[in-house]
């Protein structure tokens, strides 16, 4: 067993769908993760429609997504991820995708999606990736972090924050759930969802990986 697979080990195997239209891409995808014992291939697609009906059945903690999965639309796969994300709020996509361009890293984030990896990602690049966006943590390669960077140079206004909802943000940041933020500022986790809900809306964020994303670009954490 890996060092990394010692350090990441769940009681209970992460499930994984597979959404790519090259059955090959799949194939060595689940030949790659079935070597890890805590991560199981549980699904595989080829379309958005495929996508979605075996997310429904299946029921995975993530799904490693290619943004392009037909020859008609180039990023097909950001409408996917939105729809996937709003249905299972708690399904972490991880985009994996040929594509880098600075613009398509920040949609496919204000699309729902936790992480970005090209597919040209060394192994021990993407498990760790993988074992990341399931602990809700947001996580990107080398190529998509630089874009990030870059789109970081136009700086919108920084919203308000109150204290309270800075201590939440800079815990959102560290990847802690609801339940660890009550615990560490000694709050309810109904309270603690509130000032998250007012970060969101103060940020017009429709994610935790988002939330972190803008509060990185503007400063705040």
């Amino acid at each position: 067993m890996t060092t990394e697979q010692q350090t990441h080990v769940p009681t209970q195997a992460l499930r994984i769908v597979l959404v790519d239209d090259h059955a090959i891409v799949r194939h060595g995808l689940r030949s790659i993760l079935e070597r890890e014992s805590d991560l199981e291939v549980v699904g595989e697609a080829s379309t958005a429609a495929e996508a979605a009906a075996v997310v429904e059945r299946t029921r995975p903690s993530i799904v490693l997504l290619d943004l392009k999965l037909s020859t008609a639309a180039d990023t097909e796969g950001l409408d996917l991820c939105a729809r996937l994300t709003q249905r299972h709020p708690d399904l972490a996509v991880l985009v994996l995708t040929t594509f880098l361009d600075d613009s398509l890293v920040v949609e496919a984030i204000q699309h729902g999606a936790r992480g970005y990896v090209v597919k040209d990602v060394d192994t021990t690049e993407l498990l760790r990736s993988i074992r990341a966006v399931a602990r809700n943590e947001s996580a990107f390669d080398s190529h998509a972090a630089a874009a990030m960077v870059r789109s970081m140079r136009v700086q919108p206004q920084r919203p308000k924050f109150t204290e309270r909802e800075l201590n939440v943000l800079q815990m959102l940041a560290h990847g802690l759930s609801n339940r660890e933020i009550g615990g560490e500022l000694y709050i309810s986790e109904t309270t603690v969802k509130f000032h998250v809900r007012n970060i969101m809306r103060k940020m017009d964020a429709s994610s935790r990986a988002e939330v972190v994303y803008e509060a990185s670009k503007l400063g705040v954490i």
